[in-house]
């Protein structure tokens, strides 16, 4: 038997068994996946949590609702810790792990892995299975998968990670349920993919620990997943900066209209930027695809480069057309700060 890390074991009959369980948090696009995990943050029952969070595109945002510390890692306000993955995932893990043990992060006893909205989930899991130091540290919990309630047949249907992340899953949260009521067209189109997990609504889950993971693993019959399971969805990532400020009116119109136009293409868009009616605050603004939602204010700018920008998740739209969307803004296409001369 090798030796074992000492983070999170203890020793068993038969030889050391990992104890610090990791849960995946999956779903696609605009499902409500940082939503719930932020309500699970909010809790003292998640305050020795830490939080692996995977964006896709050139601009990462979700960690800018978090508060930063030193490094990578990032501290939530209930104590929890954050590491936006900027490199491999085992790698990340064994990393914020060796971290842990060394003391210099706070200590924590589970962990939560948030994929991207267009992760196929058998990749990830393979590495936690194949990935020797991992494979004896921690220990697979289960697998949530977020379902937008609005929009489940038709992304379900149109796009493979969409069901790839449901089939997976131990535990199914359906999203948005406020918007669309349960009916038998949405439990067919889940049953499906997945008939052994039972759909739970976000709005009536009260227990997330419960939800996230559990005081035991959980036993599933789904088979290990094969290596070098691949991408194949063919979705665009582009991101554009704002160099001058747009009226809340103007934002409105052009996004407004790429979604009213192109809604079932335009998968999420996320994004950071101040208005000339009111440009004292900034904004983090988010939708997915026909849905916009409210803008949340931010006290300050999280960065130094105050500057608003957007991130667009497509399907089949062209940069051109978004850049001419938002020629009120002059907008551009988005180069980080730090690659800028």
């Amino acid at each position: 038997m090798p030796e074992v890390p000492a983070h999170g074991t203890i020793p068993g009959e038969d030889g050391p068994i990992a104890t610090l369980p990791i849960s995946l948090l999956t779903g696609f696009l605009g499902s409500g996946k940082t939503t719930l995990l932020k309500r699970a943050l909010a809790t003292r029952e998640f305050a020795d949590t830490a939080v692996v969070i995977n964006e896709l595109g050139e601009i990462g945002l979700d960690h800018y609702l978090v508060k930063a510390v030193a490094g990578p890692v990032l501290e939530l306000p209930g104590g929890c810790l954050c590491c936006a993955i900027r490199e491999d995932l085992a790698s990340t893990l064994r990393d914020l792990m060796a971290r842990r043990d060394s003391g210099s992060v706070p200590a924590f006893r589970r962990l939560i892995v948030e994929t991207t909205g267009l992760a196929d989930p058998a990749p990830i899991l393979f590495t936690l299975a194949a990935d020797a130091t991992l494979e004896h540290g921690l220990r697979l919990d289960r697998v949530v998968a977020t379902v937008d309630a609005t929009a489940a047949e038709r992304t379900l249907s149109r796009y493979a990670e969409a069901a790839r992340q449901l089939a997976v899953a131990d535990r199914v949260i359906v999203t948005k349920t406020d918007l669309r009521p349960w009916d038998e067209a949405l439990r067919q189109a889940i049953a499906a993919h997945n008939a052994a997990a039972a759909p739970i609504a976000a709005v009536a889950t009260e227990d997330l620990g419960d939800i996230l993971w559990g005081s035991t693993p959980e036993i599933t019959a789904r088979p290990r997943p094969p290596a070098g399971a691949a991408h194949t969805h063919g979705v665009s990532a582009h991101a554009i900066a704002l160099r001058k400020l747009c009226s809340r009116l103007e934002f409105a119109r052009a996004l407004g209209g790429l979604a009213r136009e192109r809604g079932d293409d335009l998968l999420r868009v996320k994004g950071i930027l101040a208005f000339s009616d009111r440009p004292e605050r900034p904004a983090f603004v988010q939708g997915a695809q026909h849905a916009l939602y409210p803008p949340i204010w931010l006290e300050c700018w999280p960065d130094d480069e105050r500057q608003g920008r957007l991130q667009f998740i497509v399907h089949g739209i062209a940069l051109g057309d978004i850049l001419e969307r938002f020629a009120c803004a002059a907008a551009e296409p988005y180069r980080p700060a730090a690659l800028v001369s």
